[in-house]
């Protein structure tokens, strides 16, 4: 059978990593020169809007409604964290080049194997371990380049950048938790999550507007509703990996991060970013390390 010599779990997480780098692409487009809030929410809301839809059509939301008042309070908690790395991570991106930008977020399995490990003891095998430190590796060359292209590690974006990457790896542990050991039905984990995601965000969008009262005019884009309909499509298949039995989260989301090689390409030819050669050289790096985690047991 084709690609049955790959992990159950690699085929979704890639399939999650193209739409996450389609998604961090859009998001690019979708707050340059704009305001970060009211893109953030409403690319949040059309995202899902259209998860809603579809397990309305589908039948299912009636089952995906069904939680405990204890297990809502466990994905607002998520809700709540995944909004504060969002608002990190859009602001950063329109201070940044993408091609920089999406390699220092995928820097996010670094502090997601650290915490696998303290927290689930995930200890990888030599295999493992040996294509985790190549795609430290080539993570390290992006974080280099950045002070050459002018962003120093103290900058305002980077600092922003690396808030919600660590933040966004909280998540993803807090994803294992809550699907693994609290076992968490996965479509009424998305579909809560979704939901109160808008309201979170929605109450951002208002605190900004009525209490600070200032920032940049809003401006609707075709890639604002298509951000969050990305954003779904990435999670879903993402959900669908992590609620796999015995699954590393750590290599997980190494693998996932990889969105940043489609990232690249397109800051490479729409973008026109710099320091080309060198990045390719960084993205080898990651590629190769992900081929061994592929193909490691």
């Amino acid at each position: 059978m084709m690609f049955s010599f790959l992990p159950v779990w690699f085929l979704p997480t890639v399939l999650s990593a193209f739409a996450l780098g389609f998604y961090d692409i859009c998001k690019k487009h979708a707050v340059n020169n704009n305001s970060v809030m009211p893109v953030l929410f409403w690319a949040t809301f059309s995202g899902s809007l259209l998860y809603v839809t579809v397990m309305a059509c589908c039948g299912r939301i009636a089952a995906a409604a069904v939680c405990t008042s204890g297990e809502f309070t466990l994905v607002l908690l998520k809700s709540l964290l995944v909004s504060s790395s969002w608002i990190c991570v859009y602001y950063a991106m329109r201070e940044l080049p993408i091609s920089l930008a999406s390699p220092i977020r995928a820097s996010s399995p670094v502090w997601t194997v650290l915490g696998g490990v303290l927290l689930f003891q995930e200890l990888p095998s030599w295999g493992q371990a040996a294509g985790m430190l190549i795609i430290f590796a080539g993570y390290w060359l992006f974080a280099g380049l950045g002070k050459k292209e002018g962003f120093p590690p103290l900058s305002k974006g980077v600092l922003l950048i690396l808030a919600g990457t660590i933040l966004g790896a909280s998540s993803a542990l807090y994803d294992k938790y809550l699907l693994n050991v609290c076992r968490l039905p996965r479509e009424m984990l998305q579909f809560y999550f979704s939901v109160d995601l808008v309201f979170v965000l929605g109450a951002a969008c208002l605190i900004r507007k009525f209490v600070f009262k200032q920032g940049v005019a809003f401006k609707w884009k075709w890639s604002v509703p298509l951000t969050g309909i990305l954003l779904i499509l990435a999670d879903y298949a993402y959900f669908y990996a992590v609620s796999m039995p015995d699954i590393h989260i750590s290599i997980l989301s190494l693998v996932r991060r990889c969105s940043c090689i489609v990232t690249f390409a397109f800051g490479v030819w729409y973008f026109r970013d710099l320091n080309i050669r060198r990045k390719v050289i960084a993205l080898a790096l990651i590629l190769a390390g992900v081929a061994i985690l592929a193909l490691t047991d």
